[in-house]
């Protein structure tokens, strides 16, 4: 369990820094299995999860589902036959904030529930 995982995510504002080049470093050697993505010019963390059926799919992103309301925090979710994509951004700085890299680990968790 990492220490992001631990973590807690707070309160986001619209003037809350991004993480800087050097801040993505070190917080990517947490998560070494998400991507960085640029979309519309907003960067994000991105991570496609493989399961064996529609029914493994569905229950993980029920379960990233959860950890998302306990947070506040909310990804986008695209749930298919045997995969799910969870893509993390903070919307309101239109970027990276830590609490993404947090919910990528509690994420990467949820898959060992």
């Amino acid at each position: 369990m990492s220490n992001l995982e631990n973590a807690r995510c707070e309160a986001c504002h619209a003037d809350a820094p991004q993480v800087s080049d050097d801040e993505l470093k070190e917080l990517m050697r947490e998560i070494p299995e998400w991507t960085p993505v640029t979309n519309d010019g907003v960067m994000m963390l991105q991570r496609e999860f493989k399961f064996k059926n529609f029914k493994q799919a569905m229950a993980f992103t029920n379960r990233v589902g959860d950890l998302a309301e306990e947070e506040k925090h909310h990804p986008e979710l695209l749930t298919e036959w045997g995969k799910v994509t969870v893509t993390w951004w903070t919307h309101s700085i239109n970027g990276l904030h830590k609490n993404d890299f947090i919910m990528a680990a509690k994420t990467d968790g949820a898959l060992e529930a």
